[in-house]
Parts: structure tokens; sequence; C-alpha cells
């Protein structure tokens, strides 16, 4: 049966764009080959982490939402274990509430920069 989750990982300060890009590729491409649907995706960029973990402070955050079978989220933490750039990760199944959360929020931003590019012109 196929669900929704979402899945949040941190990536090493030290990594340049091009990298960043590439880890992000790198994972996507995992969950393609596990015939999991990206339903939406952010970079949430470099943030301050709440405690320091190997020694460092900040860290790129990427947000995933995705619709998969189970057997994908097993492949997809295997690989972030693997990965010596991902200092934390997080996948969570979400309920018909927490999906209906995402799709408002989302729209919402979608709404905003509407507003937004509408005002400049």
């Amino acid at each position: 049966m196929e669900r929704h989750y979402e899945t949040v990982f941190i990536t090493t300060p030290v990594l340049s764009e091009d990298q960043m890009k590439e880890t992000v590729e790198k994972f996507r491409n995992i969950l393609q080959k596990n015939q999991a649907e990206v339903v939406h995706e952010e970079n949430w960029g470099l943030r301050k982490l709440a405690y320091p973990i190997d020694k460092k402070s900040t860290g790129f955050y990427h947000l995933i939402e995705f619709k998969s079978e189970g057997q994908a989220i097993d492949n997809l933490e295997v690989e972030f274990k693997r990965d010596e750039r991902v200092l934390r990760f997080l996948t969570v199944k979400m309920d018909k509430h927490a999906i209906e959360y995402a799709e408002k929020r989302r729209n919402q931003k979608q709404n905003n920069r509407k507003n937004e590019t509408q005002k400049e012109q």
C-alpha cells in the first residue's frame, strides 16, 4: 500500500553548492529507483543546529515529501546512514491531517510568491 512520507535530512555545512545539489540528487534517485513519487521538495538552506553534531553548529537542511511503499524507506535510510555527508535524518509517515496541512502550506507559499511578483510589476 502506498503511503505519504516526509523526510528531512541535515548535511554537513562544509559542502559546496554543487556538492549539496549532488547529495540531494543522490537521495532523490534512490527514491525513484524504489518507485517512489516525489510530491514536494524544499531546500531550507544553512541553519543553526539545536546542539553541536560532530563539532558542527550549522547544517544544510532539505525536506522531501513523497509517496511510496515501506521498502523504499528502508533503502533510503540505509543510504542516509552510509553517507558521511549526512549528519542527521528523520523520516515520518504522514497521516491525512499532515498531508492536508502540507498541501495548505504549499498553496499558501505559492500564493505569497504570486502576490510578491504582482507587487513588483
